[in-house]
């Protein structure tokens, strides 16, 4: 076993980062937390667990934070995620993701951090050939926020290349659901991911759940996805975190995915069957570059990481999901 460094979380109050700490602090790390609470919340992150309130492109910030918390390693998922947007706004999306990581990654060299590890995206693959995807599939992104974080992913490398430093790149597919004890959860308003929505109209905080696109190349015609559930994603860093560390010349780069997909509809049907009611859909056109069907050869992952998911199970990711979207209810008193 691996000795626990302390570990700086960036993005700590956001959805991911959020698990991340609690995966880190459930296996006995020591945990600090930087955020700007842009997307994030204060209530996401326990109570125990430093916060440090400011950007990753803050040098002296982080100076100070590697300094007083004794970093050894960074889990990195601070950052922009909106597919649509970073069309419209590609600077933000390059500033947020791109220079605000190489900030970051600087940071960490200079203050003799030797582990990182970094929250990346199966959108580095773009419209993929071939599904499943493996980590050798061409790296073509169709936006500009798949290409901000591949850039990162190849900064990485070549700065591991560079100096006494390794990393790990998790290339996530579908993120869903929420810690099963409800400790924290997706709580960002007018979130994009679809079993969010769904919960969501489930519980009439929207009307409808739209369905972009019914003429995909798959059995229904919708697109399919490889839903991970948040917590099975969350351990899957802490994980990684032990690997680099048991090997510090190595580096790693992984798909996370369950390696099988569900498609927009039978995703709406888990919800109806949950909730035991149905959600009105409404059929619209496709959105520029949804692939068919997107799904992750996780053969790496499990043959690198002893990672085996608890949560590989739909109707537990919706529940899991339907309770948090219940409790944020209650703390928003709404």
């Amino acid at each position: 076993m691996s000795t626990k460094l302390p570990v700086l979380v960036t993005g700590g109050a956001g959805y991911i980062g959020s698990h991340a700490v609690l995966a880190l602090k459930d296996a006995g790390w020591p945990v600090a937390v930087i955020d700007n609470l842009s997307t994030g919340f204060r209530f996401a992150i326990p109570e125990s667990v430093p916060l440090y309130e400011g950007d990753i492109e803050d040098a002296d910030l982080l100076a100070r934070i590697f300094a007083e918390q004794k970093i050894g390693a960074v889990m990195h998922f601070a950052g922009s995620i909106i597919v649509p947007e970073s069309v419209e706004n590609p600077l933000k999306y390059y500033h947020n993701n791109t220079a605000k990581s190489r900030a970051l990654i600087a940071a960490a060299v200079k203050a003799g951090v030797k582990h990182f590890i970094f929250s990346s995206t199966a959108a580095t693959y773009g419209i993929p050939e071939v599904s499943p995807v493996t980590e050798d599939s061409p790296k073509t992104p169709i936006n500009p926020y798949g290409m901000s974080k591949l850039m990162t992913e190849i900064m990485l490398g070549d700065v591991a290349k560079a100096h006494p430093f390794n990393f790990c790149a998790l290339r996530y597919f579908n993120v869903a659901g929420a810690d099963p004890q409800a400790r924290t959860g997706q709580s960002t308003a007018g979130a994009t991911h679809l079993i969010k929505v769904a919960v969501e109209a489930a519980l009439g905080k929207r009307s409808h759940v739209a369905v972009f696109g019914t003429d995909f190349d798959t059995p229904d015609g919708t697109g399919v996805r490889d839903y991970i559930h948040v917590s099975d994603l969350a351990n899957a860093h802490v994980l990684a975190l032990e690997a680099l560390i048991a090997k510090p010349e190595q580096s790693l780069t992984m798909n996370c995915g369950y390696g099988r997909g569900f498609s927009v509809l039978e995703v709406l049907d888990a919800v109806d069957r949950v909730t035991n009611q149905q959600i009105d859909r409404r059929m619209e056109g496709r959105r520029a570059g949804d692939p068919d069907s997107l799904i992750s050869d996780n053969s790496r992952i499990k043959a690198t990481l002893p990672w085996v998911p608890r949560y590989a199970d739909l109707p537990v990711i919706v529940e899991h999901a339907l309770a948090w979207e219940r409790k944020l209810t209650e703390i928003r008193g709404e």
